[in-house]
């Protein structure tokens, strides 16, 4: 596994080996769900290129850039289990070098959920995801489902833009008690920690009441909402039944309908979500 930390070093491995790799965007301090990214993209190319670069474009102002957990040490072992051939890590200064002006912005879906409560954010993202494909220029690039959002607004954008790669998205991978995998959660005290399991109690509820045969939103809003008010650490964000393509709310859930939430446990902010009839 090699390391490379400039974006020229990087278009120079390209160059080399075109139609050769798959790309897994994060923003590093590795979990499990990061993993099976890695993993998937194995499957999907000869070579997998891992990108770490916590990009202060999608962070607005008083939230937690300089709180993000980094440890490229620790990464860096976890990466090199996980079979990727190359981390690409580059500085902010290299991505976004003085007299930068370009921003790259979904309209519409980027409004929504995150988007609502996080001015700026998406513009942030698409911005960073856009310059990540023609810097690495892979065949196919692997996300996460946990950032649903994230995977539609880039499905999106590469789309509309005809971007010639193939966008792969992964389920959530969760703690044993339910808890979906995040960096974030490194931030959670003991307390807290306990707290953020009204996330996916919140979604179970919906689930267990889909399952029973309710399909009204209002309703099945109640009872999961039930699961995140009983907690004194958690202040609601939204939660929200939205299709899943067009992320436009809905009146009446079906087995595709998608209830995502953000909810922020003391000072860390963290997001979830489920497909109403997946299991």
């Amino acid at each position: 596994m090699i390391l490379i930390e400039t974006v020229a070093g990087m278009q120079q491995f390209a160059r080399e080996h075109p139609g050769e790799i798959a790309l897994v965007p994060t923003m590093g301090y590795l979990h499990q769900g990061h993993v099976s990214l890695m993993r998937e993209a194995k499957k999907r190319a000869p070579l997998v290129v891992l990108s770490i670069f916590v990009n202060p474009t999608q962070f607005g102002v008083n939230e937690d850039l300089e709180n993000y957990p980094q440890d490229l040490a620790r990464d860096t072992r976890v990466a090199q289990e996980a079979g990727v051939d190359v981390i690409f890590a580059p500085t902010p200064l290299d991505m976004y070098p003085p007299g930068y002006q370009s921003y790259l912005e979904v309209e519409g879906i980027t409004r929504e959920l995150c988007g609502a409560s996080r001015p700026g954010h998406f513009r942030g993202v698409t911005t960073v995801v856009a310059k990540l494909f023609n810097i690495v220029a892979p065949k196919c690039a692997v996300f996460g489902m946990k950032d649903f959002q994230q995977l539609a607004v880039i499905r999106r954008m590469v789309q509309d833009l005809n971007m010639d790669l193939e966008i792969v998205g992964m389920p959530i991978v969760r703690e044993p008690d339910g808890l979906a995998l995040s960096s974030r959660n490194s931030n959670l005290d003991p307390a807290g920690r306990a707290s953020a399991l009204c996330l996916s109690r919140a979604l179970a509820a919906a689930k267990d009441a889909f399952r029973g045969g309710e399909r009204s939103v209002y309703e099945l809003r109640r009872r999961s909402l039930a699961s995140i008010q009983g907690e004194s650490l958690a202040e609601l964000d939204y939660l929200e039944f939205r299709d899943p393509e067009t992320l436009v709310p809905l009146q009446q859930a079906d087995g595709r309908t998608l209830l995502a939430l953000a909810v922020r446990i003391g000072a860390v902010r963290l997001i979830d979500n489920c497909i109403l009839g997946e299991e």
